[in-house]
């Protein structure tokens, strides 16, 4: 299943739409730094790899943009975890370390 996902700068996240559910990666930007807050995946969309792969697109969007990251949301935090390659974007007086 290819999963298209979109940035909505309007309402502030990522999103894609599965069968007419929406899932969401929200967060906030400011000047060279966008933290993540919150990702979510409708019950009946849960177990598809859906926010892998939105949080993927979202760390490859921030490294395009040569932001940094501070990672709220605990999925962020967790795949973060278990793919370092993109530890270099986190912003380094973000808290506690990921």
């Amino acid at each position: 299943m290819e999963i298209e996902v979109k940035d909505n700068p309007a309402q502030h996240r990522f999103e894609t739409t599965i069968e007419g559910h929406t899932s969401v990666i929200e967060y906030k930007l400011r000047p060279g730094v966008m933290t993540v807050l919150h990702t979510e995946v409708p019950k009946e969309l849960e177990g598809r790899g859906i926010a892998g792969t939105m949080t993927k697109y979202t760390l490859e969007h921030i490294a395009a943009n040569s932001l940094q990251l501070v990672p709220l949301c605990p999925y962020m935090r967790a795949y973060l975890k278990k793919h370092p390659e993109y530890q270099y974007l986190v912003k380094d007086n973000a808290g506690e370390s990921v």
